[in-house]
């Protein structure tokens, strides 16, 4: 969204443009959304959060300066949900199934199909590499997911962390070798 429409989107939820709000969440909901989930693994705790970030930005727009550009601020703010200490671990009622048991799971869905299924092939990539992410620090999850897997510029990181570049460069260098030794020790 350029700099100038961000403004004046700001301005008109300001002035209590029930549109206005629902526009910012249109614009912003899949990506901190896709932010999240990266980070946080249980989908209906994820869609809590989605949800406790945009309640935030409700909240703080009349305190949003506009030194930073409005993406930057929400990615900030994304940040902060994601730091919160997860309570005690919940399955969704959602997810349960008609006699009360857990869904089965996927992985153990996926072993029974053909090895040689090109899709079967790309799903256990995509999942040992999302095992793999999950089992980095909060932190190293949260600039993989924004920066590879949702193109966050570095800056655009720094600015919305309160870090500086060379330190974001640095946690994102060292969370790929992490993520790397990961997934080579899961090979063997």
């Amino acid at each position: 969204m350029e700099a100038a429409s961000e403004r004046e989107l700001v301005e008109r939820c300001r002035r209590g443009d029930e549109g206005a709000f629902q526009e910012l969440i249109d614009s912003y909901k899949n990506l901190v959304f896709a932010i999240i989930a990266r980070v946080v693994q249980d989908r209906s705790r994820a869609e809590d959060l989605a949800q406790d970030v945009f309640l935030r930005v409700h909240r703080g727009l009349p305190y949003f300066r506009g030194e930073a550009r409005l993406s930057t601020w929400i990615y900030r703010i994304v940040a902060n949900v994601c730091a919160q200490p997860a309570s005690a671990a919940t399955v969704s009622l959602d997810d349960m199934q008609a006699d009360g048991s857990r869904p089965a799971d996927r992985a153990s869905l996926g072993r029974t199909l053909s090895k040689t299924d090109r899709q079967f092939s790309d799903f256990e990539l995509r999942d040992r590499l999302e095992k793999a992410v999950a089992r980095l620090p909060p932190n190293y999850r949260l600039l993989i997911a924004a920066h590879y897997l949702d193109g966050v510029q570095y800056e655009d990181l720094a600015e919305a962390l309160k870090l500086p570049l060379g330190t974001v460069k640095t946690h994102l260098h060292r969370a790929k070798q992490q993520l790397r030794r990961l997934l080579e020790t899961e090979l063997k």
